[in-house]
């Protein structure tokens, strides 16, 4: 194994040993029928070290048939795709009367004599190279892969002392809970982004944003609604009202695009497609093309830099601004609006990606092979229109506060990924010995494997086969890799 090759040399008193000679593996549970157990699918275990497992009420007997057993303290880990591969794995934990059932898709182990504490296993079937090996040698249909139960038996893992092991679970719990909190915390940053970015344009199509610049410029704040069905915009008594389809060139009138693009052809024009689209632009590498003849034929939907591009069809309400550089035609679930002068495009952007517009654009789509926003419907959209200086001014600032919470994101997007290495980082520094400092006066790990070696032995040679101990543990002399 990688992992082995990676980790060839061990602290004093520690030992090699393999999985299944530290445990028994899927042991039996026996009760009365009418106990309550806890009943855990697979979907109620979680993927990091900390996660804890929830489970539902049951009577024994009604779990005791067709499930996996296991009780408190045991550890499981699941052995199937792609639950294997994200690190699925806990500890059975307070379990009515300590005991349980689950997926057929666990493997369960037991310490055996007590030799590792379950989080220390936890710890190590949590491991990227331990991971890594498994999904390598994972065999079955797609999507119903497993893990060969082999495989585990035979990972070989660093035992420390007991009382080391002790030592090292203690400090994982505390250093895993400190990036778990980090990462909660973390995890908030994407919310509190999604509603600054509403928040500025809410402030922006109110007015608010300028609301100082206006008072330099026009000192009237008189305000006036525009009604959408249940909700109305308070805009500026000097904004102008007027419907999308009057804000546009007349030369280019709303329209969507091509409906049969038919194969691809590299040396046609460029299509942008709805899944072109994605955070406000136009994803240039990965545009489809098609033939020249299919662009002539629609050439009433052929896009200009600075067109706004938005999605009716499916995914409704998705905007982009066509940059500098990008001539195309557009697919049938895509509408192009091509402003008239005095309208700036970025202007009208802002109106219809605010949550107002968003919400009343996916009310009004119409629900037939696929939920569709018609043309009429979108041409009637009411937009407000402050004077041109003022769109110029409002745009500016929107873009200004966009681009800082762009770089909050990159910030958040780098932090995460740095919170994310850090749990491999300390379990690889507690399987190599250095994560705690190390007691001379432990008793080492071989005296203790030499203790379970002695019990597998005196056990009759089928229950060593029912517990899955396999034969009596190596030295490391004698199966560590090359």
């Amino acid at each position: 194994m990688l992992w082995e090759r990676a980790v060839t040399e061990l602290p004093r008193n520690w030992a090699w040993a393999c999985v299944g000679d530290l445990t028994q593996v899927n042991p039996k549970v026996e009760c009365a029928d009418e106990a309550e157990a806890g009943f855990v699918p697979l979907q109620r275990l979680g993927v990091h070290y900390r996660s804890r497992h929830t489970f539902e009420r049951r009577a024994w007997g009604s779990i005791k048939k067709g499930y996996t057993h296991f009780a408190d303290r045991d550890v499981l880990l699941a052995r199937i795709t792609p639950s294997f591969e994200n690190g699925k794995a806990g500890i059975v934990r307070d379990l009515p009367n300590g005991i349980g059932a689950g997926s057929t898709e666990y493997f369960v182990f037991r310490a055996y004599l007590d030799a590792l504490f379950p989080e220390y296993l936890l710890a190590y079937f949590k491991t990227p190279e331990f991971l890594r090996d498994g999904e390598q040698l994972m065999s079955g249909a797609v999507g119903q892969q497993r893990v060969p139960k082999q495989y585990v038996l035979d990972s070989q893992l660093p035992v420390a002392p007991l009382n080391e092991q002790k030592r090292i679970v203690a400090k994982l719990d505390a250093v895993l809970a400190r990036i778990d909190a980090c990462r909660e915390r973390l995890d908030r940053v994407p919310a509190i982004l999604k509603r600054f970015r509403q928040s500025v344009l809410a402030a922006a199509i109110s007015g608010k944003l300028t609301e100082e610049w206006r008072e330099h410029c026009d000192p009237r704040m008189d305000l006036r609604d525009i009604d959408f069905d249940d909700d109305a915009i308070s805009v500026p008594s000097d904004w102008s009202d007027f419907t999308l389809k009057e804000l546009l060139d007349p030369s280019r009138p709303l329209c969507y695009g091509v409906v049969q693009p038919g194969i691809n052809d590299k040396g046609g024009v460029f299509l942008i497609r709805v899944q072109d689209i994605e955070g406000g632009l136009i994803l240039t590498e990965q545009l489809r093309t098609v033939s020249a003849a299919i662009d002539q034929e629609y050439r009433r939907s052929r896009i200009q830099p600075g067109d706004l591009l938005i999605s009716v069809v499916g995914t409704i309400g998705r905007t982009a601004l066509v940059p500098p550089g990008v001539n195309a035609n557009i697919a049938r679930a895509i509408a192009r609006i091509a402003c008239r002068p005095g309208v700036i495009a970025s202007w009208v952007n802002i109106w219809l990606t605010c949550d107002v517009l968003q919400w009343w654009l996916k009310r009004n789509a119409r629900e037939v092979a696929r939920k569709t926003l018609n043309l009429s419907e979108l041409g009637a959209v009411r937009i407000a229109l402050p004077p041109e200086n003022e769109q110029t001014e409002i745009v500016r600032r929107v873009e200004s506060l966009f681009a800082y919470a762009d770089r909050l994101e990159a910030s958040y997007k780098t932090a995460r990924a740095q919170v994310e290495r850090l749990t491999p980082a300390l379990l690889a520094k507690a399987f190599r010995g250095e994560l705690v400092p190390q007691d001379p006066n432990d008793e080492p790990a071989r005296l203790l494997l030499e203790r379970i070696r002695a019990a597998r032995a005196a056990e009759p040679a089928k229950t060593r086969q029912r517990k899955g101990g396999g034969a009596a543990i190596k030295a490391r002399k004698t199966n560590a890799p090359g």
